[in-house]
């Protein structure tokens, strides 16, 4: 069990909130307007902090000191921001996240150290990596220089029960996780591909091509 600080009540802060008393945490949620910890289920047990989220002493009220992880989700780029960094750098939260609406900006706070989620771009990049043929250009990290992409790769239904080391062997490409039942987990020699897995592989961005080719076709038989 872990404590988590949410500043803003609105519909992501209240689905953080619900999310992580479901699995067992502790939750502080802060919002200047009382009214709006209306949206929180009535079996909510966690604090409803009305004040400022950046202001010291509303953040020793939601438990900040104790706080695992902060996420500033409210609806101004510059509160959460300003927040986060007073929960890092003056209560040394380990886990800080701010959510910002300008991408933009989200940029240049990610180069800064500030942990963001653009909302804007992260929704259009998770939609157009389902719709786009090129799915593995967007990515969800890459690397300074640009070149070396992390991303979700599409497997075709043979690869079910092969290992994945049989997909680094066919491609170039390195498996850096895989998403099973909705969590992560890092896979081990003996790991293989199930159905329903989302695989996430790093590799070069001029590679992509060649990998979504090969693994988009079933796997090659020994001896073949």
């Amino acid at each position: 069990m872990a404590h988590y600080v949410i500043m803003g009540c609105g519909r992501v802060g209240v689905s953080l909130a619900h999310t992580l008393e479901d699995s067992g945490h502790t939750v502080a949620i802060i919002d200047q307007d009382d009214r709006a910890f209306r949206r929180l289920r009535r079996t909510f047990g966690g604090r409803k902090v009305t004040g400022i989220g950046f202001d010291r002493d509303t953040m020793r009220q939601a438990g900040i000191e104790d706080a695992y992880a902060f996420a500033a989700v409210s609806s101004g780029d510059n509160s959460n921001i300003l927040a986060t960094r007073v929960a890092r750098e003056t209560f040394h939260v380990p886990h800080v996240v701010a959510r910002i609406y300008d991408p933009g900006r989200a940029e240049i706070y990610q180069r800064l150290g500030i942990p963001t989620v653009a909302a804007v771009r992260w929704s259009a990049d998770q939609v157009l990596r389902r719709i786009l043929p090129e799915a593995g250009i967007a990515g969800d990290f890459r690397d300074a220089s640009g070149r070396l992409v992390l991303t979700e790769v599409d497997l075709d239904p043979a690869w079910l029960g092969q290992p994945l080391s049989a997909i680094e062997k066919a491609a170039p490409v390195r498996v850096a996780y895989v998403t099973r039942f909705g969590e992560g987990m890092l896979p081990s020699a003996s790991t293989s591909y199930q159905e329903g897995d989302t695989v996430h592989v790093m590799m070069s961005l001029d590679d992509s091509g060649d990998v979504s080719r090969i693994l988009a076709a079933p796997p090659a038989k020994e001896g073949l």
